[in-house]
């Protein structure tokens, strides 16, 4: 169970004349100590010396966890030029040069900060990428623009010299340059960025968000010290740690799971984050079979290789979080994670051979997935993947082998909302008019809500007190209303985080 806060102690709240989804009854959910203590049926008349809220008879869930978050990232991107609606690359060449026209945009290219744009999709689009395009809407001011998964980067000539990057005529950065160089267009003041992870961090607590799993790519050990020194207190976090950081994080004791001192009993060592192939927007993710355009993606750690590592997480008390999105990676993955004799995590898990299915459950695997990402990749993965995406994004196949699922998000690669993800995994459809994207792969309401609630499924008591209070009953209501579920309030440990109009 996770350390409390101190400031949750010797409370005693009562969440009164409460209910649970897919019950009529009334209940009064009793906090103490940061923990659920009982669950009553409910009376009219208070607790001695308790703290009650009259609830109306609004539903109570468990609380959120998305459980792939890049947050840096994903408050950084909010502060940037909107790419994901560009239908070419012409047309994202066009965002930039209207974003430089409007008023303080130029001045602030002349005052020598790069422009960077954030969410382009160019798996799908017609034309492609190019330094000249670029070029010609930046005319010289710096431009960086990041694809939607991070796997890619296009710059123009003046950020490849800022930078000192080489571009051959694309402008096109792909996997680990392309990181090297998102870390560097990151690197703003601390306080800067650390308010704009407060505002995201806010509006993620309204959602029903009381936990992340962070994999940002740097030393996130003490990003997060400092953030919490300086106040942050919205969720909880774990986080991940990189092999590059592995002999630093064994030396200073560390291991999944550990609370650190100093985190306010929000902060404990996340999983290992290794990282062996790339993605299906840059087609760098690893398949078995050829893409379209040729070359079978990028396997950027060997199987022995990745086996080193598992074996080193193993002795050292890291759970190992691997990413695989290629049916080659997660095959890859799988072997090793066998051979290593160790459980852990594959991260994304989008396209898998269908002799691997039954291997997640055998080896007792967490499959974290992103169930916006299958709608938002849907036509990227019939044009790469053709025939073949019956075994896309395969929720109900990996749950039904006996794979432990986890929800989350990827953001930036998919906005920090819950019930985004939620609605995806149960409807594999927007509210776009388009039919379902293999609706056999699809979850019910119940399997998306213990996959995003760390197995809980509903309130229990001696379970921290990390709760959601909603406005419906998640179970029934209309598709559209889940998609953009109401949240009243959200808690962490029995401290309110979010309180919308109680």
């Amino acid at each position: 169970m996770p350390e409390i806060p101190a400031a949750a102690l010797t409370r005693h709240l009562v969440l009164a004349s409460v209910r649970v989804p897919g019950d009529t009854a009334l209940y009064d959910v009793h906090v103490a100590n940061g923990v659920v203590s009982r669950i009553t049926p409910a009376v009219t008349s208070g607790v001695p010396g308790s703290q009650a809220v009259n609830l109306d008879g609004r539903f109570v869930v468990p609380g959120l966890w998305d459980e792939h978050v890049h947050m840096t990232q994903w408050a950084l991107a909010a502060n940037r030029i909107d790419l994901s609606g560009a239908a070419s690359a012409r047309e994202a060449a066009d965002v930039v040069r209207s974003a430089l026209s409007r008023p303080g945009r130029a001045g602030e290219g002349g005052s020598g900060l790069t422009v960077v744009g954030v969410g382009f999709r160019d798996a799908v689009w017609a034309d492609v990428p190019s330094l000249e395009l670029l070029d010609g809407a930046a005319r010289g001011v710096p431009a960086a623009l990041l694809s939607h998964d991070l796997h890619c980067v296009w710059l123009n000539s003046a950020a490849a010299s800022r930078y000192g990057v080489p571009v051959d005529s694309s402008g096109l950065l792909r996997e680990e340059p392309a990181f090297e160089l998102t870390r560097e267009l990151g690197k703003l003041p601390d306080a800067v960025v650390d308010a704009w992870v407060r505002e995201a961090a806010q509006a993620a607590a309204a959602r029903g968000i009381v936990g992340i799993v962070d994999f940002e790519m740097t030393w996130n050990r003490d990003v997060w010290l400092r953030r919490l020194a300086g106040g942050f207190d919205s969720f909880r976090v774990d986080a991940g740690v990189y092999p590059q950081d592995l002999p630093r994080a064994v030396a200073d004791g560390m291991r999944t799971g550990q609370d650190l001192e100093g985190g306010a009993g929000l902060l404990r060592v996340g999983p290992l984050k290794v990282l062996i192939d790339g993605s299906l927007n840059t087609r760098t993710a690893y398949c078995v079979d050829p893409y379209p355009h040729g070359g079978r993606g990028l396997l950027t750690l060997s199987e022995a290789e990745l086996l080193e590592l598992l074996v080193r997480a193993r002795q050292s008390g890291f759970v190992p979080a691997v990413h695989a999105i290629g049916d080659g990676a997660n095959e890859v993955a799988l072997n090793a994670f066998a051979a290593a004799g160790i459980g852990g995590r594959i991260e994304h898990a989008q396209f898998v051979r269908r002799q691997d299915f039954t291997r997640f459950g055998d080896l007792g695997l967490t499959a974290s997935v992103q169930p916006a990402h299958a709608l938002d990749d849907r036509d990227a993965a019939e044009s790469n993947w053709a025939g073949r995406t019956d075994r896309a994004f395969p929720l109900r196949s990996l749950l039904a082998a006996g794979a432990t699922l986890a929800l989350g998000s990827d953001a930036p690669v998919a906005p920090l909302e819950p019930w985004t993800a939620m609605s995806a995994s149960t409807t594999r459809a927007r509210l776009d008019g388009r039919a379902p994207w293999h609706p056999e792969q699809a979850l019910t309401r119940q399997e998306a809500l213990t996959a995003s609630t760390r197995g809980r499924g509903r309130i229990r008591v001696g379970d921290p007190a990390d709760l959601v209070v909603l406005d419906g009953d998640p179970l029934t209501v209309a598709d559209a209303v889940f998609a953009a579920m109401p949240v009243a309030a959200t808690l962490v440990a029995g401290r309110f985080t979010f309180r919308g109009g109680l």
